[in-house]
């Protein structure tokens, strides 16, 4: 057991040490808003309905989409012909001040290890508890080549509120699974593809508690957003 908790600790330390002193500033607005909005998107009440009715508040996804857990398709974007990208918030259901931020890595080159990452982006700086955010807010984070994947990474409680600015030495999960702090392989994920046919739109589901833990509920739906890739 002591091995255990302190290999457990060690890849806490790994995630701190490594992946957070890379991540670069974004700007906001002081409260986590940030600074590059677009014109937000109409979220319809079908689509609240589905979130709703997919990822139900303080339920396990094991119980009601296990799919969701076992599938091979990370919460990854494929850039196969150079693109623009933006992503969108829906809603968030959490008691964290988290971050949502991005990664790159070249298409089919999944990073084994946090020290593949070479830099971290912020997208939304607050987009927890008493996020600024509304639905439908939208940013574009990039055009990006072909060749390109695009993962994410949610800060737990990475928006500090008294100093408005961003901690960077907070536990970081990722899209890619082996990136994370579990020991347990099939505890590692934390972020799920949803598919909205009705809506052509493919969302994204967070989960912002260590799966270890007794106080995470496996919901996911921590932090809803979806992403649009044009052309």
């Amino acid at each position: 057991m002591k091995l255990k908790k302190y290999a457990y600790l060690f890849a806490i330390s790994l995630i701190i040490l490594i992946s957070c002193k890379k991540d670069p500033v974004t700007g906001n607005d002081g409260s986590g808003l940030p600074n590059n909005l677009l014109t937000p998107d109409a979220i319809s009440t079908t689509l609240l309905s589905f979130t709703q009715t997919t990822l139900p508040e303080q339920t396990n996804i094991k119980n009601t989409n296990p799919e969701l857990l076992t599938t091979k398709a990370l919460a990854e974007i494929a850039i196969t012909s150079q693109s623009d990208v933006f992503i969108t918030f829906i809603s968030e259901g959490t008691g964290f001040t988290n971050t949502l931020a991005f990664y790159t890595y070249p298409l089919n080159k999944k990073p084994a290890t946090i020290s593949d990452i070479e830099n971290i982006y912020y997208i939304f700086p607050n987009a927890g508890y008493l996020t600024p955010l509304k639905k439908g807010d939208k940013v574009k984070i990039g055009r990006f080549d072909a060749g390109t994947s695009i993962g994410f990474v949610l800060l737990q409680n990475g928006w500090d509120a008294t100093t408005k600015t961003i901690n960077n030495k907070v536990v970081h999960f990722f899209s890619n699974d082996v990136l994370n702090p579990e020991l347990d392989s099939s505890l590692k994920r934390h972020a799920v593809l949803i598919n909205y046919p009705a809506e052509n739109k493919v969302l994204i589901g967070f989960e912002d508690v260590d799966r270890t833990k007794p106080n995470c509920d496996n919901d996911f739906n921590d932090l809803l957003v979806y992403c649009t890739v044009t052309p």
